[in-house]
């Protein structure tokens, strides 16, 4: 009498049948319509999930309701600052973040940096700085 043997299943179906990771999601904070419209459809294409807000009250508001890996954000804005955004945000819970600036004296890069900015990119930004920028921010690095 034979006995029957279930076969091992292949490796790859078990890696081809796990879900995919949930994309991360970013929080961009930024007043000025056209450059956040191009900042977001860009984080889009390459895989993030990204809400976006153009005021603190707003940012603050999505931040209460929504889990966020990222923000990233403007430091001038109109009710207020992406500093005093962080600092109410890191209250609640601590997040990365980047700041985004028009001004790079390095007294605004050393009031990022003590706000909890994990770095600070100056306007217009360069796309490829703000991709190492997040990637460095989303594996615990500044």
């Amino acid at each position: 009498m034979t006995e029957y043997v279930e076969p091992l299943r292949d490796h790859a179906t078990k890696i081809q049948s796990a879900k995919p990771e949930s994309p991360r999601s970013i929080l961009l904070v930024e007043d000025h319509q056209d450059t956040a419209a191009v900042l977001s459809r860009a984080l889009r294409r390459k895989g993030f999930r990204v809400s976006t807000a153009n005021t603190v009250a707003a940012a603050a508001k999505l931040f209460e309701s929504e889990r966020f890996d990222l923000l990233i954000s403007d430091i001038g804005l109109p009710d207020g600052s992406g500093i005093d955004l962080l600092t109410r945000m890191n209250l609640v819970r601590r997040i990365p973040a980047i700041a985004l600036s028009g001004y790079g004296m390095e007294r605004d890069l050393a009031k990022s940096r003590a706000a909890g900015f994990i770095e600070h990119l100056i306007k217009p930004v360069n796309w490829d700085a703000l991709c190492k920028s997040i990637e460095r921010a989303l594996a615990g690095g500044g």
